[in-house]
């Protein structure tokens, strides 16, 4: 993985003295809270409903274990023994103390990470495919391109005060695991008829209160020219995306309402115009690229393997290597009834140790809030799995309808108007079962507690999205979203359902699809573009459907 130059040293600490200069002022009441906000959303400190929070950025979600390690310390120390990873492939501590932070950013800095544009109207931690490196479908590891794309980004100048915040995924791989679609930009790897590598540039996607799916920009962008030309994808944004309002600013707006073809014209004018005198040294290149190579694998007799436990995990946590004597292996963050993406301190240390010990001391944050060993060889999987089950970290649920990605909701978001905490934990209750979960199959729940949806529940099989109506929470249901290479915005089922309806409506609707599949190999998303949404509403509104017949 990517390690700090010096250069990259002295810029973090400099950020951290003088964010301690800034702290300092607002404790001792020489700044207002109002010109205090500004400058610490600059490095990831927000106010929440109870307290401060810090957003710790993990780009494209790599960590180490000596950094695995350092975020369980930071937690232990200043916050509450624990964190929360998010579906932007960060770290959230939800319980800071204003005066700790500083503290906090340095010990970051220690270990190469920082807090820097988690916030604010700038361009956001760079996400990738969370199998970067390791998938068995990869044309080319999008990590370096991820890098290159951090550096050029991080202050810079003319982008650090953008129309809204600005957020950008990249995939190395044709099966899309990033949601790049709905994105800002994003980038997926294909290749010409030449066979050289690029990218496909989509722009425009996002969620929250207008979600829309992103439009190809360009079908085929060298690698040489990526700089300049999203350089001048931000310059077109920048100058012509609305300031006015702020619901209506991002680039996906921009898109909309003055089409694909302008916006298409705009770009491609800009970046002819900078192109030549936009030049990305190639020893830079050559540095980045060096520091994500393949790790050094090991040759072990793989031994089969018989015990029912272990056999569940490996067909239900791995997915394909690129190096077929190895597997990619998921950590769900996810048991039963626990809260989506929490990880306590003893759990991240628990997972640094088995990085150092069998995953050639790599580790990934997945945007679904769980945790990858991206190269662990098959032999040592009994030893992973063992090492997690004594930690409670080995259920076997990825992926399916207890594997859910919820945000903190009201329980902590100033924002929120419902809670998802509770929602998630009572829905993987009601499926506590693993081996009916394995019978119902894959299937993505994805809950927000607010219109913001950091739940990504527009793009769940089952979306829940919680609201306050007056007074009182409400749940709507959308389905059919998909956030993969074929992505698609969920549709509303209909009226949405009290606090103490959501959990039977959700079983009411995979009982609906485990009675029309037409075999066990038929995945929820399949079946529900198959038959449309008629039996699915007939299954959440059975008085309605009643009262239809009866007419």
């Amino acid at each position: 993985m990517y390690d700090y130059t010096d250069f990259d040293r002295e810029f973090v600490y400099g950020r951290v003295a003088e964010f301690r200069e800034q702290v300092k002022r607002r404790v001792d009441g020489s700044m207002t809270e109002d010109e205090f906000k500004p400058l610490r959303l600059m490095n990831g400190l927000y106010l929440q409903l109870h307290a401060y929070m810090l957003r710790v950025a993990i780009p494209y979600g790599t960590l180490n274990s000596r950094q695995m390690d350092q975020l369980a310390y930071i937690a232990d120390t200043w916050d509450k023994g624990y964190g929360h990873f998010t579906t932007r492939q960060n770290i959230q501590y939800n319980w800071p103390k204003l005066a700790d932070v500083p503290e906090m950013l340095e010990a970051l800095a220690d270990v190469g990470m920082h807090a820097i544009q988690t916030s604010g109207n700038t361009i956001r931690n760079v996400t990738a495919d969370h199998f970067a490196g390791a998938a068995a479908d990869e044309i080319e590891d999008p990590r370096p391109t991820a890098e290159l794309i951090r550096q050029w980004s991080t202050d810079h100048p003319e982008f650090q005060f953008l129309p809204r915040k600005f957020k950008v995924a990249v995939t190395g791989s044709p099966n899309d695991r990033a949601v790049t679609k709905a994105h800002d930009i994003g980038l997926r790897m294909v290749r010409n008829e030449a066979g050289e590598p690029g990218y496909e540039v989509i722009v425009g996607g996002g969620l929250g209160r207008t979600p829309m799916i992103g439009k190809v920009l360009k079908d085929f962008l060298p690698k040489a020219d990526l700089l300049p030309y999203l350089e001048a994808v931000m310059q077109v944004y920048n100058l012509h995306g609305r300031r006015d309002n702020k619901y209506k600013a991002r680039i996906k707006i921009l898109v909309h309402e003055e089409s694909l073809e302008t916006m298409q014209a705009r770009v491609a004018e800009v970046f002819e115009r900078i192109r030549d005198d936009f030049e990305v040294p190639q020893d830079l290149i050559d540095h980045i690229e060096s520091g994500f190579q393949q790790p050094a694998y090991k040759s072990a007799d793989i031994a089969p393997v018989f015990d029912g436990a272990l056999r569940s995990f490996i067909d239900t946590n791995t997915q394909p290597h690129k190096n077929p004597d190895y597997a990619i292996v998921t950590i769900s963050i996810k048991a039963i009834g626990q809260t989506p993406g929490d990880a306590t301190s003893d759990q991240m240390r628990v997972m640094a140790q088995i990085a150092r010990d069998y995953g050639h001391d790599e580790l990934r944050i997945s945007h679904e809030q769980n945790v990858i060993l991206p190269h662990v060889h098959r032999a040592d999987l009994p030893a992973v799995f063992a090492a997690l089950k004594d930690a409670g970290l080995a259920t076997a649920n990825v992926g399916l309808v207890s594997d859910i990605i919820a945000c903190p909701g009201m329980d902590y978001c100033a924002l929120a108007t419902a809670r998802s905490i509770p929602v998630a934990q009572q829905i993987s209750e009601a499926f506590a079962d693993l081996d009916a979960q394995r019978d119902i199959g894959p299937l993505k729940i994805k809950i927000s507690g607010c219109i913001n949806a950091c739940g990504h529940h527009h793009v769940g099989h089952i979306g829940i999205l919680g609201l306050d109506r007056a007074g009182v929470e409400n749940y709507q249901i959308t389905l059919g979203g998909d956030g993969t290479e074929t992505a698609t915005v969920g549709e509303r089922a209909g009226p949405g359902f009290a606090y103490d309806e959501i959990v039977p409506a959700v079983q009411r609707l995979i009982t609906a699809y485990l009675d029309l599949r037409t075999s066990p190999e038929e995945e929820f998303l399949a079946a529900y573009r198959r038959v449309g949404m008629a039996p699915f509403k007939a299954a959440l509104y059975p008085e309605q459907a009643e009262k239809a017949n009866a007419a």
